[in-house]
């Protein structure tokens, strides 16, 4: 594919600038078209068979089944496009913003004590995971830093090629980590309540109809005016937080009042599901066993411990436990936000919490980097 030449390292796996730029081919229209539509299917499958998350574990399933029997042939040099995806992230933003209330300011003391613990919650989980990487998994002191940093993958990427880590192995272990933590988290979520979570009816009780005429162009406004903001502003994840602080401003003054139908926050969930499965298309089977064992036991470390702080802190600030665990879950900050906004739980806090994980895990990285080096030999 044309530019794919120039498209090396960490960048091509997060988007080739010749795949996200303005000019798409046709072949790469054609594909995505095609996967958007495998991941819609095998979504409503998903819903079909009473799954937790349906749109997103079933869209994220179908297409990491694509691109293991495809990813040597059709989908060899075929990257999702990282512009649709940046929209759609925006949608999230502005579906979280609409949840945004005056009551949540009435939360905000038991938030300076459940931000401040998350620190704790860091430096825990990635000692743990460095303990992981290196005893099992026998990678050098490099890789097994970067590799077990619970947050910031861009960085964690960067960061990491920088000094001298394993690319492809530290890849595939920071993916892994956030298809692991959205496919394990719902699973467990419903196994516990005894019911699927992020189910149809759950979701669509959130989004009453008919839907406005002026609905639609108004939501896509607050998603590309927020995007505009959070690059302007440098915002950490501001390709979510933008358009959530944005929508969450306007709905605070009550200026404006966006409800958003079901069928644009599980089209969200599709696309998302879909960018995420297709990550396989570059992962060997061989790296792929080896890294998903160990994933494994990493994810189920700071699940635990998730876990354990959510448990205290519920108690302390009477907040919610499922709130709390879901705002400690170390997955992606878009896709615990759509877990959270799926299941009702305060998805304002929960994004809140996975931003600051990841300003604390960023700055952590980059205080203890430098007593890493490069690997030697």
């Amino acid at each position: 594919m044309a530019g794919s030449a120039h498209c090396t390292g960490w960048k091509t796996l997060l988007g080739c600038p010749a795949m996200t730029g303005t000019s798409l081919s046709l072949g790469t229209i054609w594909l995505t078209a095609v996967m958007l539509t495998v991941g819609a299917v095998c979504g409503l499958g998903a819903q079909m068979a009473g799954l937790p998350m349906p749109f997103m574990l079933g869209s994220l399933g179908g297409a990491g089944l694509a691109a293991g029997v495809q990813g040597q042939s059709l989908l060899r040099d075929y990257r999702f496009p990282e512009r649709l995806r940046t929209v759609f992230i925006g949608l999230i933003g502005v579906m979280i913003g609409t949840q945004v209330q005056p009551d949540l300011l009435a939360e905000v003391g038991d938030f300076a004590l459940t931000l401040t613990a998350l620190a704790g919650f860091v430096l825990l989980a990635h000692a743990g995971n460095m303990v992981i990487f290196q005893q099992l998994g026998g990678y050098s002191r490099a890789t097994a830093f970067y590799a077990g940093m619970p947050g910031g993958l861009m960085e964690s990427l960067v960061m990491g090629e920088r000094a001298g880590a394993d690319l492809p192995v530290l890849t595939a272990q920071q993916f892994l980590r956030v298809i692991l933590v959205i496919t394990l988290l719902p699973t467990g979520l419903s196994l516990w309540l005894g019911h699927p979570v992020g189910s149809a009816a759950g979701a669509t009780a959130m989004a009453p109809a008919p839907l406005p005429a002026m609905s639609l162009p108004l939501i896509l406004a607050a998603a590309l005016g927020g995007l505009w903001i959070g690059r302007l502003l440098r915002l950490p994840a501001g390709q979510i937080t933008g358009p959530l602080v944005l929508t969450a401003g306007l709905s605070l003054t009550g200026l404006v009042d966006l409800h958003l139908p079901f069928w644009l926050i599980a089209t969200a969930q599709v696309v998302v599901g879909v960018s995420l499965g297709l990550r396989f298309n570059s992962m060997s089977l061989a790296m792929l066993r080896r890294s998903a064992g160990l994933s494994v036991v990493s994810v189920l470390w700071m699940l635990t411990l998730g876990a354990l702080f959510a448990s205290v802190l519920a108690r302390v600030t009477e907040l919610p436990f499922v709130q709390l665990f879901l705002a400690y879950a170390p997955g992606g900050v878009t896709e615990m936000s759509v877990i959270a906004l799926s299941l009702a739980a305060n998805p304002a806090l929960v994004s809140l919490h996975h931003v600051v994980r990841i300003l604390f895990t960023v700055t952590f990285m980059g205080m203890f980097a430098r007593r890493t080096g490069p690997d030697e030999g």
